[in-house]
């Protein structure tokens, strides 16, 4: 065990890829002792696999000695298939896993397994993906979702916005953009940083480079003017001041 730790997980939701065929990803915010938030991806099998090495790791916590001693929660077995049904099915199940998961005593949730499980990988930063093929479908568990399945079987589609302006990256958790970039927005931040997604490429981008894909007007409340007819506000790109930017280490 070293110092770095996990302080919370948070499931997002998952993403349904077609590459190299179908299959389905869950979308993890881990949050980390350093106050770093990372993204990661993965399959359920993966995290089957993790769940059944930790209860040969701890087999009194698990209670294979004795069931009564059993403190690991418990994970259902992958199904021979699984589909969308299940994987959306299975999110409140995980979403108890995790949260159970890093209230464990620290031998168990500080452990190098747990950690090097949850830390980024190459893939999730960019994941392998093909040009010619549909790009994922992403669909996000809701805020407010409570723990039983019939509260989670709306996924939400990620919204897209377009680049207005070049940015170029400071770090490497940020994104480089070029006007007229569109990118799916996964995670927006109350920092005024939105955690975006550019075909394979992944990263922190600020809010004020970004509009609505159908233009600024179309967001903005309209205004009567004295003859009655409609008037839009203007809208103005710009910069505030004052906005946290992510630590270089968060990626």
């Amino acid at each position: 065990m070293g110092d770095t730790f996990i302080r919370h997980i948070e499931l997002l939701g998952y993403e349904k890829r077609f590459f190299p065929s179908q299959h389905y990803v869950y979308m993890f915010l881990v949050k980390w002792n350093d106050l770093s938030e990372k993204l990661i991806y993965r399959r359920f099998t993966e995290i089957y696999e993790f769940h059944k090495a930790l209860k040969e790791m701890f087999p009194i916590e698990s209670g294979d000695i004795n069931a009564e001693n059993r403190i690991i929660p418990h994970l259902p077995a992958p199904k021979w298939f699984d589909g969308q049904r299940s994987t959306q099915s299975r999110q409140g199940t995980l979403a108890e896993y995790c949260y159970t998961l890093v209230n464990l005593p620290h031998k168990i949730s500080r452990c190098l397994h747990v950690v090097s499980f949850f830390e980024v990988r190459p893939d999730d930063m960019s994941p392998v993906t093909d040009s010619q093929i549909r790009k994922p479908e992403v669909f996000l568990l809701p805020k407010d979702a409570k723990k039983n399945a019939s509260d989670i079987t709306g996924p939400i589609v990620l919204q897209t916005y377009r680049a207005i302006a070049d940015y170029e990256k400071s770090s490497k958790s940020e994104m480089a953009l070029k006007a007229g970039d569109a990118v799916d927005v996964v995670e927006k931040s109350e920092t005024g940083w939105w955690f975006c997604q550019l075909k394979n490429k992944r990263g922190w981008v600020p809010a004020a480079y970004l509009e609505p894909m159908d233009g600024p007007d179309e967001s903005e409340e309209q205004e009567p003017n004295y003859e009655g007819k409609t008037l839009r506000k203007p809208y103005k790109a710009g910069w505030c001041r004052g906005w946290w930017k992510p630590p270089l280490s968060s990626w």
